[in-house]
């Protein structure tokens, strides 16, 4: 499987388990994630996702946005699309 990187975190709000990224790339809702760092190494899949504080279906390059994630990510932690 190929990854590509999509993005990096920026910020992490851990009350509610979402973590900024700044887009390099396009991202959808449905699309398998890899988020890699110092701290961080695991894989998800992208169930919902916020702009603006409003729910996108995609995100494009260029936009900050929120998603919801399974574990802890840190700043600067790279967020890779994994592609067949």
């Amino acid at each position: 499987m190929k990854e590509k990187e999509v993005g990096k975190i920026t910020h992490f709000y851990d009350k509610i388990s979402v973590g900024v990224v700044a887009l390099t790339n396009n991202l959808k809702v449905g699309d398998k994630i890899h988020i890699q760092g110092a701290h961080d190494d695991f894989e998800q899949t992208v169930g919902s996702m916020q702009l603006e504080h409003e729910d996108v279906k995609e995100g494009k390059k260029g936009h900050q946005i929120a998603i919801k994630v399974d574990k802890q990510v840190h700043d600067n932690d790279r967020v890779l699309k994994m592609e067949d």
